[in-house]
């Protein structure tokens, strides 16, 4: 399927799809014309991207697990051991903003006391 196809299937603009390639999450062969072409598998591919996205990935950091991801054959304990490091700094990460919050309750509490 070409660039645009794929667009319409996943919902996700041209240039997106063109930065996933550029970042080697995600594959296309060319025509003679130079033009993309995806397989159907791409549709899957796509959507785990963006879900890794979602859940705060860099394309820094999906590019080493994407292959154990989509292909059982290539995942290792690593794809594992960084998925749980990334879940437990955005762990870390929402006990500060919960203890921000917090002080900011004791601030306003405050503040309408005064």
């Amino acid at each position: 399927m070409s660039i645009g196809e794929l667009s319409s299937h996943t919902g996700v603009s041209p240039r997106s799809l063109r930065y996933y390639e550029e970042q080697s999450l995600l594959p296309a062969r060319r025509t003679p014309a130079g033009h993309r072409r995806y397989d159907r598998e791409s549709v899957d591919r796509v959507a785990l991207v963006q879900r890794l996205f979602a859940a705060g990935l860099t394309s820094t950091e999906i590019r080493p697990v994407l292959p154990g991801l989509v292909d059982e054959e290539h995942r290792t304990g690593d794809l594992v051991t960084t998925l749980r490091e990334h879940r437990s700094r955005l762990q870390q990460e929402i006990a500060r903003q919960l203890d921000t919050v917090d002080i900011l309750d004791e601030v306003i509490e405050y503040q309408e006391r005064t």
